[in-house]
């Protein structure tokens, strides 16, 4: 059995080709498919994404658009957030959970997170609460899907929509119930990356609301309704042919890939048990009734940095999700909410640290990672 990480082995933190290589043919014929139409601008390629989204997400209404980031932004357009408004986001994300907001002239609201699940802290939002306050964002951080149980009480007691941020969350799942189906609407990014990833950049607005669906149609082609008749300023949010094509083939896919990911996350559990690692890492945790989905398996480290840096020279890769809170992001240094205390965040940075889980990921590597690991924390055996 092997103790110590093996010369002979990488593991790259995601492996994109592996994914493609069995469905290669399949893709290459969606795409020759879109090609002999000459369709490439929305389309019956995109109608049919969105149909098959809607039913795998629960959703009434499914809305392809150019990128997770427009998701966000048309959703938050689509519901009239401007100037004046204020909008509660984790200081703990993606860029765009706060980018967007800010882009319309409205006020992003930090707030700290939880410092089990890394998601947005309900009581944190409870007290963000102000007469300003036009929408709440919980993000849905590493594909586990916030505390909705409690965040949307506090939503509709205050009267405000919830947006509910799925970017890294396609198929995680609270008590049976859908990521994206809960909020006014979800927003979804099918980013290379991500566990469903197109061939660039794409996106997805979900709602049950029929008239909040039908804005955000009308917001992501500039607004026009007929042509050339523009009866509010939208965008160019609309999603490619050629990605929608991709996404139709990889769709069906994304059971089995997210099984996958979640049977790898059972593994690194079992190994760093049996490296006795308890003392030294953090594993996620996936509290109960709610489905994880794995887009990132993100550990809690001491000594952070070094780590990196002995697992790289193990040709493990590794990313940090995220090192510079919104609080301390220098284009946000003169929001009212960037000069509070979010100890919890700052902390995480600090710490965290995103390594391989991708499906295709084999025993050997996980082993080859965590052995690493124990090397570095003087475990090794």
């Amino acid at each position: 059995m092997t103790t110590r990480p093996a010369a002979d082995v990488a593991v790259p933190l995601l492996d994109l080709v592996a994914q493609y290589r069995p469905i290669r043919e399949e893709v290459l014929r969606a795409i020759t498919r879109v090609c002999d139409s000459q369709r490439f601008i929305m389309g019956p390629e995109v109608e049919a994404l969105e149909l098959e989204l809607a039913a795998l997400l629960g959703a009434e209404h499914a809305i392809a658009v150019s990128s997770g980031t427009d998701a966000l932004l048309a959703a938050m357009m689509a519901l009239g957030i401007g100037p004046g408004a204020e909008v509660i986001v984790p200081t703990f994300s993606f860029f765009a959970t706060a980018g967007c907001v800010t882009r319309l002239g409205a006020t992003p609201v930090f707030v700290d997170i939880d410092p089990v699940t890394f998601n947005i802290d309900p009581d944190a939002v409870a007290r963000a609460l102000s007469p300003r306050t036009r929408a709440i964002v919980p993000v849905h951080l590493y594909g586990l899907m916030a505390d909705l149980d409690r965040i949307l009480p506090i939503a509709r007691q205050a009267g405000v929509p919830v947006i509910e941020d799925a970017a890294q969350a396609i198929g995680a799942t609270s008590r049976g119930r859908q990521a994206g189906s809960l909020g006014i609407a979800g927003c979804f990014s099918f980013f290379p990356s991500k566990n469903l990833g197109g061939f660039g950049d794409g996106g997805l607005v979900t709602t049950q609301d029929a008239a909040l669906a039908r804005e955000l149609r009308l917001l992501r082609n500039h607004g026009m309704e007929p042509k050339y008749h523009h009866k509010r300023i939208g965008g160019n949010f609309r999603l490619d042919a050629l990605q929608a094509a991709v996404l139709r083939v990889k769709a069906p896919h994304l059971p089995a890939w997210t099984a996958a990911r979640r049977r790898n996350a059972d593994r690194y559990r079992a190994l760093f048990d049996e490296f006795q690692l308890a003392e030294h890492v953090d594993v996620p945790v996936e509290p109960n009734g709610y489905a994880h989905i794995y887009h990132q398996f993100v550990v809690r480290v001491a000594r952070r940095d070094a780590l990196r840096d002995h697992l790289q020279g193990h040709r493990v890769g590794t990313e940090i999700y995220y090192p510079v809170p919104f609080h301390r992001q220098e284009c946000f240094a003169a929001l009212p909410s960037a000069s509070g205390a979010f100890p919890v965040a700052d902390r995480a940075a600090e710490r965290v640290l995103a390594l391989p889980i991708y499906g295709e990921l084999t025993e050997e590597q996980q082993r080859h990672v965590v052995a690493a690991i124990a090397e570095f924390y003087g475990n090794g055996r």
